[in-house]
């Protein structure tokens, strides 16, 4: 408990720090949070009998990670049409030394640890990217501890026994409305838009979190695995903190473009 207390003090402020300084600060911080989580959902895939091309994916992902942070974000588009293409070529020309769960396996590795968490320098980038990007850490925040504190008072129904035996319905329910009440209070301080908007967001994020937490615990049960490594003492690796906001991250960021 002290060594996650320690952890959260040093880490929050640090993390949040970075992306108030914008720029190559949260460049940098992106960067080095999507290659640390790649190599750990990797290891996962060992632990389940899945052969991890390290050097492939960490080479598509510090190409995608540079096109992204330069500015040239018409390459995007490409460069995952091109690793998709990869994927699949190299289970056609390797089977059956290579398997479709072990190609599937590595395609989603990208996918899921660099160009989904990579959102956050996105995000960071639009206009209001500090409001935005900081409404939308504190609404998973807000999911996380509505779910614990309210789940632990009156949670009686299960939600997904055999991902999580701990999470209940009436906590998932109470991580949605303290999503909702914080939304409304940005809303309230800052506006820049209708409570409405806010709510829909309140509401997006508070879901969005729970699945993508319950995705990464499914990950690891199907790996037979507590956490996603260790870097982060009390606090287990960078997927463990960071699973609720891979989810949430570019379903705002998308949401902000399609309506701006």
């Amino acid at each position: 408990m002290v060594e996650r207390t320690i952890s959260a003090l040093i880490g929050a402020p640090l993390f949040l720090g970075l992306i108030f300084m914008g720029g190559p600060y949260t460049a940098i911080m992106v960067a080095v949070l999507t290659l640390l989580s790649l190599r750990e959902f990797l290891q996962i895939g060992e632990k389940m009998g899945i052969r991890a091309w390290y050097k492939l994916t960490t080479i598509v992902s510090v190409i995608w990670l540079i096109s992204l942070l330069t500015g040239g974000q018409e390459w995007m588009m490409p460069i995952l049409v091109f690793w998709l293409l990869t994927g699949l070529g190299w289970l056609a020309l390797s089977y059956p030394k290579t398997s479709l769960p072990e190609a599937s396996f590595n395609l989603l590795a990208v996918f899921y640890s660099v160009i989904l968490l990579s959102h956050l320098y996105l995000l960071r980038q639009l206009p209001n990217g500090v409001e935005l990007t900081f409404l939308t850490i504190c609404l998973v925040w807000a999911t996380d501890t509505g779910a614990y504190v309210i789940g632990r008072q009156f949670g009686r129904h299960l939600l997904a026994p055999q991902v999580s035996p701990k999470k209940t319905v009436e906590g998932s329910l109470g991580g949605i409305l303290f999503s909702m009440v914080v939304a409304l209070a940005f809303w309230h301080f800052f506006g820049g838009a209708t409570w409405i908007r806010y709510i829909i967001v309140g509401v997006i994020i508070g879901i969005s979190a729970q699945i993508g937490d319950l995705f990464e615990s499914a990950l690891k049960r199907s790996a037979g695995v507590k956490d996603s490594g260790k870097l982060i003492p009390g606090h287990g690796g960078i997927l463990d903190r960071f699973d609720s906001l891979i989810f949430a991250l570019p379903l705002v960021y998308y949401g902000v473009k399609l309506l701006s």
